[in-house]
């Protein structure tokens, strides 16, 4: 990868069935910065079970005059598991947001959360909790290992499918059969 064309902000990593590391296990990850000295995603397809988006607003000092839709967390990754960060439609843009495409963007401050809890939030969210890094080459390294697949993601497969079904809708969106793919790297 020796251009800025080659980078794969705004991509997703598709875990392969292979993969050995039981935290990336059927992962779908959304990729918000990559460049020469690493990248950044977040694991959009792991709901956390024991911790909710009511339970969040609580800790924080929100106090909304109704009370607080259910919604998802997800498992952003294993670094820094209690910061948060928000996936969302570019409806949405404040001084903090970093625009990933037309699409698509990453907030990280206590407003979204408010303005989410308060049902004025941008009209597509994930809410993370925790992301996922690589170092200089490391991401590049473990695709040439054959540890990832990478595709181009929708707004419908980000947002609104189902989180169990993600990453399966992920391998038919490229239209391969992952019952004929080799765990193996072929390297000429």
């Amino acid at each position: 990868m020796n251009n800025k064309t080659d980078f794969l902000i705004g991509k997703c990593l598709v875990a392969m069935p292979n993969m050995t590391d039981e935290r990336f296990a059927q992962t779908l990850i959304y990729i918000c910065s990559h460049s020469s000295e690493g990248a950044m995603g977040f694991i959009v397809n792991k709901k956390i079970k024991k911790f909710s988006f009511a339970d969040l607003a609580t800790q924080l000092p929100i106090t909304p005059l109704q009370p607080i839709a259910p919604l998802d967390l997800h498992q952003g990754g294993p670094l820094e598991k209690i910061r948060g960060f928000v996936l969302h439609s570019t409806d949405y843009i404040k001084k903090d947001t970093m625009v990933i495409d037309e699409n698509i963007a990453v907030s990280s401050s206590i407003d979204i959360i408010t303005d989410i809890a308060f049902g004025i939030g941008p009209k597509e969210n994930l809410i993370a909790l925790g992301y996922t890094s690589w170092g200089a080459e490391q991401l590049e390294r473990e695709i040439k290992n054959n540890d990832w697949l990478i595709m181009t993601p929708n707004t419908e497969l980000v947002f609104k499918t189902k989180d169990e079904e993600k990453w399966q809708k992920a391998i038919d969106e490229i239209g391969i059969d992952i019952n004929r793919l080799s765990t193996y790297a072929g390297h000429a």
